[in-house]
C-alpha cells in the first residue's frame, strides 16, 4: 500500500543514478520536491498564459478589435505552430545545456510578448503577438526533461504525469482567471471593455517573471549539481570510513558518491549512518545500464537517429492525436458549448469549457501512474505499458466519435461525455511521457522534444480542420475521433525498445 507520507517525506534515492524513488510533492525544501514544484508551476502558469487568450477572444477582444471567425482560428494555429517550432529546437537544447536554464529562457521570453498583448489595435498584431506568445508552449519539453532526471524509472511515470496533468490545469484555470480580471476591472475599476482586456495581460506576466527567478536562482541541473557534470554522476561505491563497534558504517561522499548513500536523499548531511546488512553492491549490469543512460551532448547523426527511428513515431502519432486534440478542442469548447446551448455567457460557456482542461489535474497523472504500477506488476515491462497507451488513444478516439454523431443540446449528456473524453486524452498524455524515458534515454531531450512537437503538430493539423469547417464543431471532433482510433491502432506493432538499446528498459 503506498504511503501518503511519501508526499512530503524525503523520497528514498537510488545510490546509482541519484535519482528519487518517491515523488515528495508536498516538500519544496528538499530538491527534489522544490524541482517538482517549479517545474509543475512553471508549466501551469506558461500554460495558463499561452491560453490566456482563449476565454477573452470569442467575444469581448473580437469586438473590439473587429476579428472575424477565420481571424480567431488564423490565431489559434499560429500560436500551435510556433510552440511546434520551438519545441523541436529546445529538446537538443536541453541535451546540451540542461532543461533548467532553457525552462528559465523559454518563461522569460514568452513573458515579453505577453506584457505587450494590451498594445495590440489589429487583427495581424494579434496574429503577432500570439504567435509569440505561442513559445511558452514550448515550456513542457524542458519540464519533462528535468523531471526526467529528478526520478527514477519506477516512478517516473507519476512524477511526468503529475507535473503535465498540473501544468496542463493551467489552460482550464485560465477560463477562470482571465474573465474574473477581466469582470473585475469593469466592475470595480470602472475600466471601459477595451482597455480592462489589455490590463488584464499585466497579471500572466509578472507570475511568469517571478516563478523563471525563482527557478534560476533556488534550483538545481541535476540531482548532483551541475548540467556540465552530469557524466559523474554515477555512483560505483561509496567509501567507508568508520566502522564503529555497533555494527554500523558512516558512509562519505567521494566525488562522484553524495550524500545520500543511504538512500534517503538529505541536503544537509556530509555523511550517513546505515545497518551494515543493508549495504549491497549493485546488481551485475546496473552500473553500466546507469551509465548508457546518462544524457549525451546531442549531434545531428543522433539527433536524426532518434527522430527517423520507428519508436519515435510509436509515441509522436499518439502524442499529436491525444494532446493535439486536446489543444484543438481546448481552444473552441467555449464557442462550442454556445452554440449548443444559447443561454450561456461568454463567461458561464467559458467557465464550463474550463473543467475539460482542469481535469488534467486527476486524468493525466491517472494515466502516468497506472502505466507505473503495470510496470511493476508486469515484471518491468515496457511493452505493458505500451499497450496501455494504446487503449487509451483507442478509447480516446471512440468518445469523439460518439460526441459528433450525438451533438447533443443536453447540457448533462454533453458534460458526461466531454468528461469522459477527458480522462481517456489526458491519461493517454499521460501515459505517454511515462513511456518517453525508457526510449533512447541518452536522448531524452530531443526525443521528448520531438514527441513534445508531434503533440503541437497534431493540434495544428486538428485547429486547421475547426478552421476550414466553421461552426460545424461536432462534425470536426467526430473525425478526430476516427484519426485517433487509426493512429493507435496502427501504430501498436512496433516494438517499443529499440534493438541493442543498454538502458531504459
Amino acid at each position: 500500500m503506498p504511503r501518503i507520507q511519501v508526499l512530503w517525506e524525503a523520497p528514498k534515492v537510488n545510490p546509482i543514478n541519484h535519482k528519487a524513488q518517491a515523488v515528495p510533492a508536498l516538500n519544496p525544501f528538499n530538491k527534489y520536491g522544490r524541482t517538482f514544484f517549479f517545474s509543475t508551476f512553471g508549466f501551469m502558469i506558461a500554460f495558463m498564459s499561452w491560453y490566456s487568450w482563449t476565454p477573452l477572444l470569442s467575444k469581448t477582444i473580437k469586438k473590439d478589435l473587429h476579428l472575424t471567425q477565420k481571424d480567431v482560428a488564423n490565431s489559434n494555429v499560429l500560436a500551435l505552430v510556433a510552440t511546434l517550432l520551438v519545441r523541436l529546437m529546445v529538446g537538443p537544447l536541453c541535451d546540451r545545456f540542461g532543461p533548467r536554464l532553457c525552462y528559465v529562457g523559454i518563461l522569460l521570453a514568452g513573458a515579453i510578448p505577453t506584457a505587450c498583448a494590451g498594445l495590440v489595435t489589429t487583427a495581424r498584431g494579434v496574429l503577432i503577438i500570439r504567435f509569440f506568445v505561442g513559445i511558452l508552449g514550448a515550456s513542457f519539453v524542458p519540464c519533462q526533461v528535468w523531471s526526467t532526471q529528478f526520478y527514477d524509472k519506477n516512478v517516473v511515470g507519476t512524477a511526468n504525469g503529475l507535473m503535465a496533468g498540473i501544468g496542463n490545469a493551467g489552460g482550464g484555470i485560465t477560463y477562470f482567471v482571465m474573465p474574473a480580471i477581466f469582470d473585475s476591472l469593469v466592475k470595480n475599476q470602472g475600466l471601459s471593455d477595451a482597455k480592462a482586456w489589455r490590463v488584464s495581460f499585466v497579471v500572466p506576466f509578472i507570475l511568469i517573471t517571478f516563478i523563471a527567478l525563482g527557478m534560476l536562482f533556488f534550483c538545481e541541473d541535476t540531482p548532483t549539481g551541475k548540467w556540465a557534470d552530469r557524466h559523474n554522476s554515477v555512483s560505483r561505491a561509496g567509501v567507508v570510513v568508520d566502522v564503529p563497534n555497533n555494527g554500523k558504517f558512516t558512509v562519505a561522499p567521494t566525488a562522484n558518491s553524495p550524500s545520500n548513500m543511504s538512500i534517503k536523499s538529505n541536503d544537509e548531511k556530509k555523511g550517513e549512518i546505515v545497518d551494515a546488512a543493508s549495504l549491497e553492491g549493485p546488481e551485475p549490469g546496473q552500473v553500466e545500464i546507469a551509465e548508457a543512460e546518462v544524457v549525451k551532448a546531442p549531434t545531428l547523426k543522433e539527433g536524426l537517429k532518434v527522430i527517423c527511428s520507428l519508436q519515435a513515431l510509436l509515441l509522436g502519432l499518439p502524442y499529436a492525436c491525444s494532446f493535439g486534440a486536446e489543444l484543438a478542442i481546448n481552444s473552441i469548447l467555449g464557442a462550442y458549448y454556445m452554440k449548443n446551448f444559447k443561454s450561456l455567457t461568454q463567461t458561464t460557456s467559458g467557465q464550463f469549457a474550463a473543467m475539460f482542461g482542469l481535469l488534467n489535474v486527476f486524468f493525466r497523472p491517472a494515466g502516468g501512474m497506472i502505466a507505473d504500477i503495470i510496470y511493476r506488476k508486469s515484471g518491468q515491462s515496457v511493452s505493458a505499458k505500451k499497450f496501455w497507451l494504446v487503449f487509451l488513444g483507442v478509447c480516446q478516439g471512440l468518445f469523439c466519435i460518439t460526441i459528433g454523431l450525438l451533438n447533443t443540446h443536453d447540457k448533462a449528456t454533453m458534460f458526461g461525455l466531454v468528461a469522459g473524453l477527458a480522462f481517456f486524452m489526458d491519461a493517454s498524455n499521460g501515459a505517454n511521457f511515462a513511456v518517453v524515458p525508457h526510449v533512447f534515454p541518452q536522448a531524452n531531450g530531443i526525443l521528448s522534444g520531438f514527441v513534445g512537437a508531434m503533440g503541437n503538430f497534431g493540434g495544428v493539423i486538428f485547429a486547421l480542420l475547426f478552421r476550414f469547417n466553421g461552426t460545424h464543431y461536432n462534425k470536426v471532433i467526430m473525425y478526430i475521433g476516427v484519426i485517433c482510433v487509426v493512429i493507435n491502432v496502427g501504430v501498436s506493432w512496433i516494438r517499443v525498445i529499440p534493438k541493442g538499446q543498454i538502458g531504459g528498459r
